[in-house]
């Protein structure tokens, strides 16, 4: 399975790079402007008290289509701090309502998404990609996937695009820690992501 990993991921990134793309600003270097907080890894901060909240609730049916659980993320979401996450939340998310909490009056979307089993076992879960990414599986691997039961905790909404000093990255833009669900090959999945904006 980790030689499927490194090679899938290989041949992806070889093949978003040698493509032409769109450069968006990433840069490492000035704190606190960019997406990067070093070369490799991004700017993520926890939820509690910034302007945006971030939930998921993720509904698990078995292969016949049987409901098998709701879980809801129990501890604060997290997110990249810059303009992209607003441009993502404006144009991307979906139509938007303005919800009152607490006396708190914000703009609220509600985003879901149904990852495949390759998209699952990869952790790759994009809402917008500058790319057509098609991801092919040998069929020994394709089988391998199918025979193992495999855990996740966290989940996330990628961007992936061409970031200036980064080359093609998918970047976390939300994240949710949620309680460990264990998932059968032929089990689907559904994420209902709500997403909070304190309305300026």
């Amino acid at each position: 399975m980790k030689k499927f990993m490194v090679l899938l991921i290989g041949v992806i990134f070889v093949a978003l790079i040698t493509a032409s793309v769109q450069f968006a600003y990433a840069d490492h270097t000035e704190p606190g402007i960019g997406i990067f907080k070093d070369a490799t890894n991004v700017e993520l901060i926890e939820t509690t008290d910034t302007e945006y909240q971030v939930y998921l609730q993720i509904q698990v049916r078995n292969g016949n289509g049987q409901l098998i659980s709701i879980t809801e993320s129990t501890m604060t979401g997290a997110y990249i701090p810059h303009e992209l996450i607003d441009r993502v939340f404006d144009t991307l998310m979906g139509q938007k309502k303005i919800v009152v909490i607490d006396n708190i009056k914000y703009e609220k979307v509600q985003y879901m998404f149904t990852p495949t089993l390759v998209q699952r076992t990869i952790g790759y879960y994009p809402i917008f990609s500058e790319l057509t990414v098609e991801l092919e599986v040998e069929e020994d691997v394709y089988t391998k996937m199918n025979e193992e039961k495999k855990n996740y905790s966290i989940w996330k909404i990628h961007y992936c695009a061409e970031f200036d000093g980064h080359g093609y990255r998918c970047v976390p833009i939300f994240q949710a820690l949620m309680p460990t669900l264990t998932l059968e090959p032929s089990d689907t999945l559904t994420q209902q992501w709500t997403i909070l904006r304190e309305l300026r």
